[in-house]
């Protein structure tokens, strides 16, 4: 067997990627959540304009760096029914939710983020998880690749063994985070993880 028969390429498909991500770095920044409700599902990145102190060198030097890079995809989307309603708030509704994370956040406030959205509707939608992918791979947002824990849940009821997340270790506030009892990760060991990504940006 020759594996090289079975490894597909295409350069359309990477320009295709390429033009989509260039689109998103292009649209304007916006309030989070946006001021006015939209349908549609697609990518979006959040954007730190604050003074936490860990951040500030960072995203001051690059205020076009995102800190987090997500992606919402309508309902009932990931097992292909044919259903899924296109008039779904699913990017909008998304980015309300960390808004909401943000705000209920102890040392961050919320209008210190902004945010960048590229909708994706119809034959475009299988793109959502391609182009989250390319974007955290072009960027390395910070919540995505170094802190853990931005985009979880409550884990509801008789879940609440589990630990506390990195990201609510460094910015409690969320009342369903304080109910986790498991041992949560070291807050010395969460910044040294900020100051490595930090680093490679200083000059």
């Amino acid at each position: 067997m020759q594996i090289e028969n079975h490894i597909f390429h295409s350069a359309s498909f990477a320009e295709l990627i390429d033009a989509a991500v260039g689109f998103m770095c292009n649209t304007p920044m916006v309030t989070l959540p946006p001021d006015e409700k939209f349908s549609g599902g697609g990518v979006y990145a959040l954007y730190y304009q604050g003074n936490f102190p860990q951040y500030q060198a960072i995203f001051a030097v690059d205020p076009n760096l995102p800190i987090y890079v997500g992606k919402a995809v309508f309902p009932g989307w990931r097992k292909g029914k044919g259903s899924a309603k296109q008039n779904d708030p699913a990017l909008y509704s998304r980015l309300s939710e960390y808004a909401r994370s943000l705000k209920a956040a102890v040392n961050l406030e919320l209008s210190d983020f902004l945010c960048r959205f590229i909708i994706l509707q119809s034959q475009e939608a299988d793109l959502i998880s391609t182009v989250e992918a390319a974007m955290t791979r072009k960027y390395r947002p910070l919540w995505n690749s170094y802190i853990d824990g931005f985009g979880n849940h409550d884990p509801r009821k008789g879940r609440y063994q589990q630990a506390k997340s990195e990201w609510d270790m460094l910015h409690p506030g969320r009342v369903w985070a304080e109910r986790l009892r498991g041992v949560p990760p070291d807050v010395n060991q969460i910044a040294e993880k900020v100051d490595h990504y930090h680093a490679p940006r200083q000059t």
